[in-house]
């Protein structure tokens, strides 16, 4: 516990590098300094990303899974959800903030069907495509459902300490004053984290996503409210845990229609102290 107090005095002693408010239901991701940033998605095509998609295989994509389709007037990357996979970037990232947008369509499939929709931005995305349910590379993921926008879920080994309080024997709140547990698929907490409290707009709405990624460290911000920090992100390699604080960066298809734009990046040398103050 020291060393976690420690920890947060030394976040919030950093100074703030930016941070993405709430757009609102519909409008665009607010005013933010365009310097250092990146896009991810040039508005044109899907270059620089990879499709992986479950019993299939890599960027063999006959279904039309991933496309670049208008949306509202606007090029936006279209995820039918109709087979699991994901859509990766081929680089690898580390120490960032990312920002994007997203909003739910109308389709659900499968095993979803007509459930709550499902997709979810995996980060630190490294090793063997289809790790996870057959799917998706060992990573931290950023959950991006209905309803549960914000939660953590580790995928493939993937592990996180967590201040959080214990409601049942399965179910676990983030807040910033619980104790602090280790969630990995094999321990008695297993992988899962609920996030605190809910901002996600309406469904078809825009809703703004920002994560802060710096050493072992993420926050998760929805629509400019954090849903949670995790620390010491790592990954279960023979039994112990190695640090997982790089990789690429994977959007979900998992049984629902689901639109991605506006997907930028840029590095960051510390984590915004003011996010800390939520």
């Amino acid at each position: 516990m020291m060393r976690y107090c420690l920890l947060l005095l030394l976040l919030a002693a950093t100074s703030f590098t930016g941070r993405l408010s709430d757009p609102g239901p519909g409008d665009g991701p607010g005013n933010l300094a365009d310097d250092d940033w990146h896009s991810l998605f040039n508005g044109r095509n899907l270059k620089g990303w990879d499709s992986y998609l479950k019993g299939i295989g890599l960027n063999t994509d006959a279904n039309k899974v991933f496309t670049v389709v208008t949306e509202e007037g606007e090029k936006v990357i279209r995820i039918s959800g109709e087979i699991t996979g994901g859509l990766s970037t081929k680089k690898e990232y580390g120490d960032y903030h990312l920002q994007l947008l997203f909003k739910w369509g109308v389709l659900t499939w499968g095993t979803k069907k007509g459930r709550k929709k499902d997709s979810g931005l995996l980060y630190h995305s490294v090793g063997p495509y289809g790790a996870d349910n057959g799917a998706w590379m060992r990573s931290q993921e950023f959950q991006v459902e209905e309803g549960n926008v914000g939660d953590y879920w580790g995928c493939a080994g993937a592990t996180a300490d967590i201040p959080a309080i214990k409601k049942t024997d399965s179910d676990y709140v983030y807040s910033p004053t619980g104790a602090l547990y280790t969630f990995r698929a094999d321990s008695h907490t297993g992988r899962h984290c609920i996030k605190a409290g809910d901002a996600e707009h309406p469904t078809g709405h825009w809703n703004s996503l920002d994560l802060y990624c710096h050493g072992d460290t993420a926050v998760q911000v929805v629509n400019g409210q954090v849903m949670m920090i995790l620390y010491h992100c790592g990954q279960v390699d023979n039994g112990t845990i190695k640090p997982l604080t790089k990789g690429k960066i994977q959007l979900q298809s998992e049984g629902a229609e689901v639109f991605y734009k506006q997907i930028r990046i840029r590095p960051i040398t510390q984590l915004p102290a003011e996010i800390l103050k939520q």
